[in-house]
């Protein structure tokens, strides 16, 4: 997976698309992100002890991985994340770049 914790993503399908935000929590195994003010869910808690009253809990939900795409710093549109190598032999490193930019993610 591709998308980790801390990307800036925007929405590219459903019905938050075209929102973005920061990715709060990754899932690798089942492929789901959990981003900032998106997929909201709302939930009515019962009171639970007498007297109290009961509330209405917001709560941001998984989305698929493949329903958002990373934000290109140049053209603030979603682009797909590919991978470049830096230098060589010992001192190489891979390094993840937004495509077609090419910019560093």
């Amino acid at each position: 997976m591709k998308i980790k914790k801390g990307d800036h993503v925007i929405v590219i399908s459903g019905k938050d698309k075209g929102k973005s935000g920061s990715v709060v929590h990754a899932f690798p195994k089942t492929e789901m992100v959990v981003v900032e003010g998106i997929n909201i869910m709302t939930k009515h808690q019962k009171s639970r002890t007498r007297g109290s009253q009961g509330q209405i809990i917001k709560k941001p939900m998984p989305i698929h991985v493949s329903n958002v795409g990373l934000k290109d710093g140049k053209t603030d549109k979603p682009g797909r994340i590919g991978y470049n190598v830096e230098g060589e032999g010992k001192d190489a490193k891979k390094v993840r770049v937004v495509r077609p930019s090419g910019e560093k993610a």
